[in-house]
């Protein structure tokens, strides 16, 4: 036999040798395994104590849908930029044209709008009664009110303001500012007093944009 493959046999030998001591460490490993959760099954058997297994009742294991995420944080810092925005020092008729007093449109809207807005043409879609809220509440109310409404496509609003007959001097304290407020919310276009059967001096009527 030739060197070379005396050689070569002797490799495959080694290489035998390293293969079935590694498959025996191997093995060793899996006993040492086996006998270390044997040994914790007992341990938790004699500290439980007997158990007995529950009978199959045949019902499935079924997980409840998960809510929607909700974007909380992204709402509240919109609700909170918007009360920001809406200033009680704003000149109305800065902003808007009056034709009465009580009716008011942006420049460039013309003054049929605010006739047919007053005469009911539009149907109401929506309104927020602001009785009972101090006035950062029906700021924010209010502009939270007119968002969503515009959002949701609605045109034509109802604001309650009241007409101050609870307030001290009987005088209406939110009517102005609601006034302010509005001429400030990009979303409208023109309010009027409303008439006597939708609330009179204590409500306005508000036209929308449409949605963008």
């Amino acid at each position: 036999m030739k060197a070379g493959s005396l050689q070569e046999l002797g490799a495959l030998r080694e290489a035998l040798r390293r293969r079935q001591a590694e498959d025996r460490a191997a093995a060793e490993r899996e006993r040492a395994r086996r006998e270390a959760e044997a040994a914790q099954r007992e341990a938790f058997a004699r500290a439980v104590g007997p158990v007995h297994a529950l009978p199959d009742r045949g019902r499935a294991l079924v997980s409840p849908p998960r809510p929607a995420p909700e974007p909380l944080q992204r709402q509240a810092d919109e609700r909170a930029a918007l009360q920001q925005a809406l200033s009680d020092e704003v000149d109305v008729e800065s902003l808007l044209l009056t034709d009465d007093g009580l009716s008011f449109r942006r420049p460039g809207v013309v003054p049929d709008v605010v006739a047919r807005l007053r005469r009911g043409q539009w149907s109401i879609q929506g309104q927020i009664d602001l009785h009972g809220h101090t006035r950062e509440e029906a700021r924010e109310a209010l502009a939270a009110f007119v968002r969503e409404s515009h959002q949701q496509g609605r045109r034509c609003l109802r604001v309650v303001h009241g007409k101050g007959h609870g307030s001290p001097g009987k005088r209406p304290v939110l009517k102005a500012k609601v006034q302010r407020w509005l001429a400030q919310c990009t979303e409208v276009v023109a309010f009027t007093q409303a008439s006597g059967h939708e609330g009179g001096a204590g409500a306005l009527i508000v036209l929308l944009d449409r949605r963008r």
